[in-house]
């Protein structure tokens, strides 16, 4: 008696079926534009429903200097992005790729994309 199985190959990469399939980053972009570091900032103030003077007490900086980062005037050093996200509970290799790619696309290497590998 033999026994033979079949294989499917399937893909790991998310697909949208309505826009071509394009990939969820793709999809992402679409919907909010490109996500930097300011704009996950800020998200991250509005889903815990606090005012940017509280959220920025607890990051320990002034309610100005962080209007300025969600307003993209100001950028946000790795290492702090690293730390604010260690504070926040959030994973640190993510919050430091956006400000490093902020950073980059600032200067104007916009073609250059981040991707950290953490030993």
């Amino acid at each position: 008696m033999s026994l033979s199985t079949s294989r499917k190959s399937t893909s790991t990469t998310t697909k949208h079926p309505n826009l071509g399939g394009t990939d969820a980053q793709l999809f992402l972009n679409k919907l909010v534009g490109k996500i930097t570091f300011a704009k996950v900032l800020r998200a991250t103030r509005i889903g815990r429903d606090l005012s940017q003077q509280d959220f920025a007490e607890k990051l320990g900086i002034s309610k100005q200097h962080l209007c300025d980062i969600e307003k993209g005037r100001k950028t946000v050093s790795p290492a702090r992005a690293w730390a604010w996200a260690i504070k926040l509970g959030y994973h640190p290799k993510q919050w430091a790729e956006l400000s490093l790619q902020d950073l980059l696309d600032k200067e104007g290497l916009k073609g250059v994309t981040v991707r950290l590998d953490v030993a």
